[in-house]
């Protein structure tokens, strides 16, 4: 069975997304709280606090762990558990933004990992590993600012998706 890691931030990741510390948390938040469903419908998911950096936090949670793993980011709000079961299927399997960092990583074993975040970090990945890169949209689509959230709210899980309108309705 596949362990699941997700590093999550917080607000405080996602500093471009809007300029309330409130408003970043709750959105913040409930795309992590759908990014989590759908991981816990695929098997055992951790979470990992960023705190010294995602590589670190992610490295961290995957000591000990036994077997295949996936680690899915936090701000991926449209995905859902088959994206996540394709990705552990193909393990070594990497998901990039349009930025080509990672969004996704799937990996036969932990002992596969190696703390390789930041920019460019799908090219390293695969060069590390031989991840393959595999579009699937849903791992794809990242929501960085609150025009990627706009773009993507009709594919958004169920609390993105309220706390977007919860936020729409305060402003109107």
């Amino acid at each position: 069975m596949v362990t699941i890691v997700i590093p999550f931030a917080g607000a405080g990741g996602k500093t471009r997304l809007h300029e309330s510390a409130a408003v970043r948390d709750a959105l913040a938040t409930a795309m992590f709280e759908d990014v989590l469903a759908a991981c816990r419908a695929v098997g055992p998911t951790r979470v990992a606090a960023q705190e010294g950096g995602q590589g670190r936090a992610v490295a961290a949670e995957l000591a000990g762990i036994e077997g295949p793993v996936v680690v899915v980011n936090a701000d991926v709000p449209c995905v859902v558990p088959d994206d996540i079961r394709l990705l552990a299927e193909t393990a070594p399997a990497l998901v990039a933004a349009a930025d080509g960092t990672t969004n996704a990583l799937s990996l036969p074993s932990a002992a596969a990992f190696a703390p390789l975040y930041g920019p460019g970090s799908a090219e390293r990945f695969h060069a590390y590993c031989g991840a393959v890169a595999m579009v699937v949209p849903n791992l794809a689509d990242d929501v960085d600012t609150m025009d990627d959230l706009v773009r993507l709210q009709l594919r958004v899980g169920p609390r993105t998706l309220a706390a977007l309108g919860q936020l729409q309705r305060s402003v109107a």
